[in-house]
């Protein structure tokens, strides 16, 4: 007997974001992420990878098309919806965004505070949030820097406070904005390899903008590639060749185009039932 394909997590169909300047950043994007998949953003600065990650997570209002949740009880995001799903959804960034003079453990424990009632915001961190955090950050492997102040961490060690920061919401999908721009190459790929590691481990959805090819075609489970505002490639990695590269990061007076993708390797539109997930 055949299973059922379960539902895409996430669908995007011809959202498009246009600022109050005037600027198009976004024209009718529309893609479907799976569940426990890692996905990867790839573009020149500028070309909407970071508006495409904020129309997501709702920071950006698309000015055109919708965002659908499939694990919400109205697909829509909008109103309660909304809500609950800015409190699934995980977010780190490329400057980390952490207190420099809060422990470890405390900037952590502020990713716990969408959890919290009002009245509960005011009392004393529950025993079980501090466990929930420490327990996340010994999974970044800084469980000796608990109560080290943040502006005393390296670079490196600052984002995998960050990643637990989200981690510790215990989200369904994580939402990295380029997450190692910052860092050296060989950090850079070890904070990525762990976060790589703990979404497979976890099934966690993840949707993370790079400007590093490499590591795109290392990690990612599927590629998309965006160029002035527009999704031109949407594959797997393999397919993501040196053409396709070049074409993606080609001049912008150039054709914005979609890139060719071979059609064995491809992803499915959106009027077609992605396939299952292989166990990771």
């Amino acid at each position: 007997m055949t299973l059922p394909t379960p539902a895409p997590l996430l669908t995007l169909r011809n959202v498009s974001v246009a600022y109050p300047d005037g600027h198009q950043a976004l024209h009718n994007a529309s893609m479907q992420v799976k569940q426990g998949e890692f996905l990867v953003l790839l573009g020149a600065s500028g070309a909407g990878k970071s508006t495409l990650l904020r129309s997501i997570n709702g920071l950006v209002r698309p000015t055109g098309g919708e965002v659908l949740a499939s694990d919400l009880p109205a697909a829509a995001l909008s109103g309660r919806n909304l809500r609950e799903h800015r409190r699934r959804c995980g977010m780190v960034f490329q400057q980390h965004h952490l207190i420099g003079r809060l422990s470890v453990l405390a900037n952590v424990l502020i990713g716990r505070v969408a959890s919290r009632s009002l009245l509960g915001s005011l009392l004393p961190w529950r025993r079980e949030d501090k466990l929930a955090a420490l327990a996340v950050i010994e999974r970044v492997g800084l469980l000796d820097k608990a109560l080290a102040r943040a502006d005393t961490l390296s670079g490196g060690q600052q984002q995998r406070v960050g990643i637990a920061r989200a981690l510790v919401q215990r989200p369904r999908l994580l939402l990295a904005d380029e997450p190692v721009a910052s860092l050296d190459p060989a950090t850079a790929d070890t904070v990525l390899a762990l976060l790589h590691e703990i979404c497979k481990n976890d099934g966690l959805t993840a949707i993370v903008s790079l400007h590093q090819v490499a590591l795109a075609r290392r990690y990612a489970d599927r590629i998309i590639g965006l160029r002035q505002g527009r999704i031109v490639f949407d594959g797997e990695p393999v397919a993501f060749n040196a053409p396709a590269e070049a074409q993606l990061y080609a001049p912008p007076s150039t054709s914005s185009e979609p890139i060719a993708v071979d059609s064995v390797r491809s992803t499915p539109s959106l009027t077609t039932q992605p396939k299952e997930l292989q166990p990771c």
